[in-house]
C-alpha cells in the first residue's frame, strides 16, 4: 500500500465576534475551507467579500473593497511566503474575520480493497429513546 505524502496548503476560517462589550462576547466559527494554493485561499476571502459587500454598512463595504483592491496583493505575497494572514471588516456591532494559515495536510488512509478490523463489525448504533 502506497502512502501519500503530506501536502502544503492553507487552512481558512471565517469568524464573527460581537464588538459590544456586554460580558465576554464569544467568537463564532462561520465557515472553514482547505485551500491548496495561495490563490485559492485569497480567492475564498475575495468571493465572500464581494458577495456580502452589498449588505454591509458603508464603512464595512469600504473596508472590504479596500482589501479587494490593495490588501489582497499584500495577502497573496504573505501567503506565498507561508505567512499567516487575517482580513477583518466590522459591520454594525459585529467583527467578521477571515484567517488563512499555512498548514501541512496529512493524508488519510483510505479503505479501498482493505478489510475492516474485526471490531468494526461489532459496532451497534444506539437506539433512540
Amino acid at each position: 500500500m502506497r502512502m501519500s505524502k503530506p501536502r502544503r496548503g492553507y487552512w481558512c476560517e471565517c469568524w464573527t465576534e460581537p464588538t459590544a462589550m456586554d460580558g465576554q462576547p464569544e467568537p463564532q466559527l462561520r465557515a472553514s475551507f482547505d485551500a491548496y494554493s495561495a490563490a485559492q485561499a485569497d480567492r475564498w476571502v475575495a468571493i465572500t467579500l464581494r458577495t456580502i459587500s452589498p449588505a454591509l454598512s458603508a464603512a464595512a463595504s469600504s473596508e472590504a473593497w479596500e482589501w479587494l483592491y490593495e490588501g489582497r496583493i499584500r495577502t497573496r505575497r504573505a501567503l506565498l511566503q507561508m505567512q499567516p494572514c487575517t482580513v477583518s471588516v466590522t459591520h454594525a456591532e459585529t467583527c467578521i474575520t477571515w484567517t488563512i494559515r499555512p498548514v501541512l495536510f496529512l493524508p488519510l488512509a483510505h479503505r479501498q480493497a482493505t478489510e475492516l478490523p474485526a471490531c468494526a463489525h461489532g459496532f451497534k448504533p444506539r437506539q433512540n429513546d
